[in-house]
């Protein structure tokens, strides 16, 4: 296969806000600022990038993040802190899995979960 995940592209209202709150979320740095468009880099996983498109955001996002951490309730916490809301918790639907689902500051969704 020739094919590597090298980025998803978020589109938002502004996308410097939403950089500095994903950066602050995955610990990531800015690498690109084109004004429309911000790009960020974690240590690990793709690049994301924040491109601004006139139109509002409307219904559920048809793709989102599932982040994983051994801390679930102590990393929603701190994205909370961030900015997030949290949307619903999931615990004990899934045997051995529980996440919780998010909305970053533009309504995004988005997971954190804890199991394998």
């Amino acid at each position: 296969m020739g094919l590597t995940m090298g980025m998803v592209t978020v589109d938002c209202a502004d996308p410097q806000e939403l950089a500095t709150f994903w950066c602050g979320v995955l610990g990531a740095e800015v690498t690109a600022d084109y004004g429309e468009f911000v790009m960020i880099a974690p240590a690990e996983g793709a690049a994301l990038g924040f491109q601004r498109v006139p139109e509002g955001r409307a219904g559920k996002n048809r793709v989102h993040p599932d982040l994983t951490t051994d801390d679930r309730v102590g990393e929603t916490a701190r994205v909370v802190g961030l900015g997030a809301r949290v949307l619903a918790e999931h615990v004990g639907e899934v045997p051995g899995l529980d996440w919780t689902t998010l909305a970053d500051p533009e309504g995004n969704e988005f997971c954190i979960a804890e199991g394998h």
